[in-house]
């Protein structure tokens, strides 16, 4: 297929029309029409570029560059679920146990490709507000002094992980629910020699399943 038959195959998947097109690259329809039609001598890269981001889709599919309609990155996946609710334990994963899963870039945005996210599901009702039971969870590795106020985060104490906003006053650590469910309550522990607190990773994205 040509520039112009991928263009028009890719609009009616998405269930758009010339002119909704047109409309949001600043074009007509009649302009959208002729780009079906194989008109594209003129048609500048970065408009190109416009084009996919509107179909949510890989520029280089469009010109014929590759089959591949999304680009995809893969990334460590962990098949357990990360509690949000009572803590689980999940040191029994071993290599084997890891996965792989892959993600569209586009869904990844600046986090795309990068190599230290790892992948998993939420488990329970705690963050329910912003990360339902069963999302999935994009985790970067971080340590304690890059985390901010209001981070969500995976975290370890006594050999029990749970996902919970960050927040740090004087002396203590808050891991804060973000819940509709009032049964949760914050989880406030005091800074000393003694308590060994290991923050797992920095939630930076995740995907909500739907019903």
């Amino acid at each position: 297929m040509n520039f112009g038959e991928r263009l028009k195959e890719v609009r009616l998947k998405r269930g758009l029309t010339l002119l909704e097109i047109g409309e949001k690259l600043g074009r007509t329809e009649a302009t959208i029409q002729r780009y079906e039609s194989g008109g594209i001598k003129n048609l500048k890269l970065d408009a190109i570029d416009e084009l996919a981001k509107i179909l949510n889709i890989n520029p280089g599919y469009l010109m014929g560059w590759t089959e591949k309609e999304h680009l995809t990155s893969d990334y460590v996946f962990l098949p357990t679920s990360i509690s949000a609710g009572v803590p689980l334990e999940v040191d029994a994963l071993t290599e084997k146990d890891v996965e792989k899963i892959s993600i569209s870039d586009n869904v990844m945005g600046k986090w795309a490709g990068n190599s230290d996210i790892y992948f998993t599901r939420v488990n329970g009702e705690s963050m329910n507000r912003v990360i339902p039971h069963n999302s999935l969870i994009a985790v970067i590795p971080v340590c304690l002094e890059e985390l901010s106020d209001g981070d969500i985060i995976i975290y370890n104490y006594d050999n029990e992980f749970s996902v919970k906003r960050f927040y740090k006053r004087d002396n203590e650590i808050i891991f804060r629910p973000d819940t509709d469910d009032m049964n949760f309550t914050d989880r406030v522990i005091e800074i000393n020699d003694n308590v060994d607190i290991v923050i797992k990773g920095k939630v930076v994205l995740w995907i909500v399943e739907g019903d």
